[in-house]
C-alpha cells in the first residue's frame, strides 16, 4: 500500500497497513536548537538544514529529507514563501502584516500591533494590507508540488499562510484590544475579521491554482483554545468566528479536491461539533496536556465524523519523559485514536528546544514499531488504559472543570 492510499483509507475511517506518521508543518516541525542537538546525537554530519528556518517566529527548521526518511514520515509540506520581512533591529523584525516581533528566550513574540490604536472601520480599511496575490508568495511552489506528486507517493499538504482569522486579528489588533472588541465593539471586530477573510480567500485561490491538482490536504491554523478553557466563549466563537471559517473552508474546497485540516491548540471540547459542522475533516493538534482533551473520549464521541492529527505532547511528555515513557505514550495514543482508522500520528506542535534527542528518536521508533495494523499494544498499556470511556468520562469531556491550583505556601517572615 502506498502512502496516498494509506492516507485515503485512514481519512475515510478504515484501517490501512499502518498508521500514517507526520512531521514538517510550520507548527509541527522541530526547533533549530533541538535539531542541532539531534544532529550531534545522531553523529550525522550529512544531516542538512540546521540553519534553514521554516517559521522565523517559532524558530523551527525545514527537516532534512534524510531525517524524514529515517523517521518514515508519510507527508511532505508545500509552504508559501515569506515575503516583505524587514529587520527593525537585531532582535526585532516586521512581517508583511506590519506586526513587529521581538526575540525572547528561543523564539519571537508580538512586540507591536499596527492596528492597536484603530477606532473606526476606516482605520482598518486604510491599513497597508499585504497583497495576497503577490506572485512571490507562491513562486516555485507549483513546480515543487508537481515534482513531488509525479515522482513520489508522499501525501502532499498545502501549508497555510501564517496565522488564521482570530489569531491574526489578535496579533494585528493587539490581544487586549481585540478581546475587548469581541465584547464591546463588535462592528470593529467584524470589520477586521471580514477583511482577513477576504485576504485569505484571495490567497488560497492563487495558492490552490498552482498546487491544487497535486495536494491531498490543506492546513489552516487559528488558535481558539487555551490551556484550561477556550480563549473566547463558545457563543462568541459561534457568532463571530464559525460562520467566517465555514465560508473560508467552503471556498477552499471549491478550489481543489482536498481534506481540510484545522489547527487549534488547547482545549476546544465545547465546540468540536461546530468544528465538524464547519467542514473540518482533520483536527490538529489534539493537545493532551490541555484540560479535557482525553483521547479515548474524543475517539468515542467523534469517530467516523472527524479525524485526528497529532496527540504526541511536546509541552510535558516529550521534554520530561524517558524514552521508555515516550514509547508508552505513543502506544496509548495509538490505542485510543488509531483503531478503526482516523488518526495520523505526529507531535502536537513543534518539537521544542527542551526536548532531548533521545526522546525524538524514541517517538518515531515507537511509531514505526507499534503503528502497524492491527494495533497491538495491549502488552504495553495498563489495564485502566484499555477500559472504554464511561458516561461520566464523556460528561466531563463535554464540560471539563478547571484544575484547582494548590495554594502557595506563605513566606516565613
Amino acid at each position: 500500500m502506498n502512502r496516498r492510499e494509506r492516507f485515503r483509507r485512514i481519512t475515510t475511517f478504515q484501517e490501512a497497513d499502518r498508521v500514517p506518521v507526520d512531521m514538517g508543518s510550520h507548527v509541527a516541525s522541530i526547533h533549530r536548537l533541538c535539531y542541532q542537538k539531534l544532529r550531534a546525537y545522531l553523529q550525522d554530519e550529512e544531516l542538512q538544514n540546521q540553519d534553514k528556518i521554516l517559521d522565523r517566529m517559532v524558530q523551527n527548521v525545514v527537516p532534512d529529507e534524510k531525517l524524514l526518511q529515517r523517521y518514515h514520515v508519510d507527508f511532505r509540506w508545500i509552504a508559501p514563501n515569506w515575503i516583505d520581512v524587514t529587520d527593525v533591529s537585531q532582535d526585532i523584525y516586521r512581517d508583511m502584516w506590519g506586526i513587529e516581533w521581538q526575540y525572547m528566550l528561543d523564539a519571537y513574540s508580538v512586540y507591536s500591533s499596527p492596528l492597536s490604536h484603530a477606532r473606526t472601520t476606516a482605520d482598518i480599511d486604510n491599513h497597508p494590507w499585504p497583497d495576497p496575490e503577490h506572485p512571490d508568495l507562491v513562486r516555485g511552489v507549483g513546480e515543487h508540488a508537481k515534482r513531488l506528486y509525479e515522482n513520489t507517493d508522499y501525501v502532499l499538504v498545502a501549508d497555510s499562510i501564517k496565522g488564521g482569522l482570530l489569531t491574526k486579528a489578535l496579533q494585528i489588533r493587539g490581544y487586549q484590544q481585540m478581546f475587548a472588541d469581541l465584547v464591546n465593539n463588535v462592528p470593529l471586530a467584524e470589520a477586521l475579521l471580514d477583511k482577513l477573510l477576504d485576504l485569505y480567500k484571495l490567497f488560497w485561490t492563487q495558492f490552490l491554482r498552482r498546487v491544487g491538482p497535486y495536494v491531498q490536504m490543506v492546513y489552516f491554523t487559528d488558535d481558539i483554545g487555551g490551556q484550561q478553557s477556550m480563549m473566547i466563549s463558545p457563543d462568541t466563537f459561534r457568532q463571530l468566528i464559525k460562520p467566517r471559517l465555514a465560508n473560508l473552508i467552503d471556498h477552499i474546497k471549491s478550489q481543489a479536491d482536498v481534506k481540510f485540516m484545522y489547527h487549534t491548540d488547547g482545549t476546544v471540547t465545547p465546540v468540536i461539533e461546530d468544528i465538524i459542522e464547519m467542514g473540518v475533516d482533520v483536527l490538529n493538534p489534539i493537545q493532551t496536556s490541555a484540560l479535557g482533551m482525553n483521547t479515548a473520549v474524543l475517539k468515542e464521541l467523534y469517530h467516523g465524523r472527524l479525524c485526528f492529527h497529532g496527540a504526541i505532547d511536546v509541552q510535558q511528555m516529550l521534554p520530561f519523559s524517558t524514552p521508555e515513557e515516550v514509547r508508552y505514550d505513543v502506544a496509548k495514543r495509538l490505542y485510543d485514536l488509531a483503531r478503526g482508522g482516523g488518526y495520523i500520528l505526529a507531535p502536537c506542535h513543534n518539537i521544542g528546544s527542551d526536548v532531548p534527542p533521545a526522546n525524538v528518536e524514541a517517538l518515531y521508533a515507537a511509531a514505526h514499531e507499534l503503528g502497524g495494523y492491527p494495533i497491538a499494544v495491549d502488552h504495553i498499556l495498563r489495564e485502566e488504559d484499555r477500559r472504554p470511556p464511561t458516561a461520566v468520562d464523556i460528561a466531563r469531556q463535554a464540560a471539563p472543570q478547571k484544575r484547582v491550583r494548590r495554594p502557595r505556601p506563605r513566606r516565613r517572615e
